[in-house]
């Protein structure tokens, strides 16, 4: 039998609720990918911002494991810097005989050699490939217009403009330059015997949210529901959560409506896209034996607790992204609870191509739950680190079924029980009878930075960082 093609799509900072069948964004391909697929609805990404988390995705290691803490562009040479003796999964479908090739942000490591790292074709952001073909787009782009648009203006900030419609289309813009390099790609290598693997990876729908005014058309802005917790007063969540708030404190409903707008129809112009990617397979009979793999780094808060972007707030909204897969050896129209994280994706792949594995403690294959979905007695526990960027911080969150807890080493901590508060409104960890939840979750974060060999927080012994709720000890040493 063949070995299975991969078509990665992936987005940035695109939230996991979309895809809910009752979800306002509209993602007509996304849904035709996830009928034939299985749909992950508590994927979660293992850190909150683009570098730590791509590079966890390549490597299947943690953040603290692989080196990329931060976001790579802004530290210096010697921070944030990967840790090039570990394998990538992508160099390992290559030692399996597949043609590689990838298109658009890389965001994992600062060198930009992507064949370093198993990439045969560099599409990647700062790549000839990628310089000549946006340059071959430019003049669509000369006479850019906004017939809507938010400035955010502060005293000594740069005026940023975080939200507006202009009239240049998506295929003159980035996510359209990237999805054509992919599709020649795709037709270079579908004529060839070889399996093959296309990462087209867009830099949408971060902010700021620009968006055309073809999709922008397809939204009643009025209509558009605001999230339950968006005036949320966050009393009882750490103090730099409503200090992150005040800049967007005076937006009105009407102004936290056309941002959604905005978000969505930038995600229905990547779901026109990525569509064209699935037709093209589909035309030429490929489609059945392609795993096909649609996910995000992150999620946006957008507007949740008061709050846009990432970074500040470990909410769902942030940890939670999409992720379907479709593909041989995949059930069909399902869809799953099973916890699985960005970086399980890297053994994952690399069993169902039946490629060299790559050995790490950090992540887990769950082939089982794309095989039955149902099978998510292993998958129900999760665990994500966060290290800052600009502002440094100390974040690590547990997930144990419906319970979630947030450690934060500059404040006091959190703890949700999703079923019950799947907007996070209400912090439990100082409620007293909640304190064996506290305790319990805190000691199966103390295990996870143990045998994953976060070695610098496990040894916070020193008196004035005894901040757990329960120290890394077990009981009765």
């Amino acid at each position: 039998m063949a070995k299975p093609n991969i078509l990665f799509l992936m987005t940035d900072q695109m939230q996991g609720r979309v895809l809910d069948p009752d979800h306002p964004c509209q993602t007509p391909n996304f849904d035709r990918l996830a009928s034939r697929g299985v749909r992950f609805t508590r994927a979660y990404t293992p850190n909150a911002v683009c570098s730590p988390a791509r590079a966890s995705l390549m490597t299947g290691l943690l953040p603290h494991n692989h080196g990329v803490l931060y976001v790579t562009h802004t530290v210096d040479d010697d921070q944030a810097a990967l840790r090039t003796e570990h394998l990538h999964w992508a160099q390992q479908l290559v030692a399996n005989g597949y043609r590689t090739g990838y298109f658009g942000k890389w965001h994992v490591e600062r060198s930009g050699r992507l064949e370093e790292f198993g990439w045969q074709v560099n599409g990647a952001e700062g790549s000839t490939l990628l310089r000549e073909s946006e340059a071959a787009r430019q003049a669509e782009r000369a006479d850019a217009a906004f017939a809507l648009e938010r400035i955010l203006d502060q005293p000594g900030y740069r005026p940023m403009r975080f939200y507006g419609v202009t009239n240049v289309p998506p295929e003159a813009r980035g996510l359209g330059v990237r999805t054509q390099l992919a599709l020649d790609f795709l037709d270079e290598v579908m004529d060839e015997d070889e399996p093959w693997c296309c990462f087209v990876s867009v830099l949408e729908p971060h902010d700021p949210f620009i968006c055309g005014e073809k999709a922008f058309a397809q939204y009643d802005v009025a209509s558009l529901p605001l999230p339950p917790n968006v005036h949320d007063d966050l009393s009882d969540r750490p103090n730099l959560y409503r200090r992150a708030a005040q800049i967007w404190h005076d937006w009105t409903d009407q102004e936290r409506r056309e941002a959604m707008a905005c978000y969505y129809a930038m995600i229905t112009e990547i779901d026109t896209q990525f569509g064209r990617l699935l037709d093209r397979l589909e035309e030429a009979a490929q489609l059945e034996n392609t795993i096909v793999v649609l996910t995000s780094d992150h999620g946006e808060l957008l507007g949740a607790h008061g709050l846009y972007c990432k970074n500040i707030c470990a909410a769902e909204e942030v940890y939670n992204i999409p992720l379907v897969m479709a593909g041989p050896g995949i059930a069909n129209g399902a869809v799953t609870d099973a916890r699985v994280g960005l970086h399980d994706l890297c053994p994952t792949l690399l069993a169902l191509t039946e490629s060299p594995p790559i050995a790490t403690t950090d992540a887990q294959s769950f082939t089982a739950v794309l095989e039955n979905p149902r099978a998510t007695a292993s998958f129900q526990q999760g665990f994500a680190e966060y290290f800052g960027g600009r502002l440094i911080l100390t974040q690590r969150v547990v997930w144990d079924g419906d319970w979630k807890l947030v450690f934060n080493g500059f404040d006091f901590d959190e703890l949700y029980h999703l079923g019950e508060d799947p907007g996070e409104l209400h912090n439990l960890a100082g409620v007293a009878e909640y304190q064996p939840v506290v305790e319990r979750m805190t000691q199966a974060m103390w295990h996870k930075v143990e045998v994953s060999g976060d070695h610098s927080l496990f040894n916070s012994h020193y008196p004035i960082l005894r901040i757990g709720a329960v120290g890394p000890l077990p009981r009765g040493e």
